[in-house]
């Protein structure tokens, strides 16, 4: 089932469907819909995930890399569905 992330890029916030059988985060997902190749981003953070102990290292890394991009405020939206 495809879920909604929100971004915000150079100062316009977008929507776009998101599914875990095309990416394996939300981060691949919004690079993908600007157009921008991750290939030096991935490998670097590869290599970081294999020197560093802590997820904290790559989180930062991830997040301050995206936000040189020019990304912001990404996120899952809830579904705001009503269940029955």
């Amino acid at each position: 089932m495809a879920r909604q992330v929100t971004y915000v890029f150079e100062k316009k916030r977008k929507t776009i469907l998101f599914s875990y059988n095309q990416f394996h985060d939300v981060y691949e997902a919004v690079a993908d819909a600007e157009g921008i190749d991750l290939k030096s981003f991935l490998a670097m953070e590869k290599q970081l995930q294999m020197s560093c102990r802590g997820q904290g290292i790559v989180k930062n890394f991830r997040q301050t890399e995206f936000a040189k991009m020019g990304f912001g405020e990404i996120k899952f939206l809830r579904d705001e569905t009503p269940s029955k």
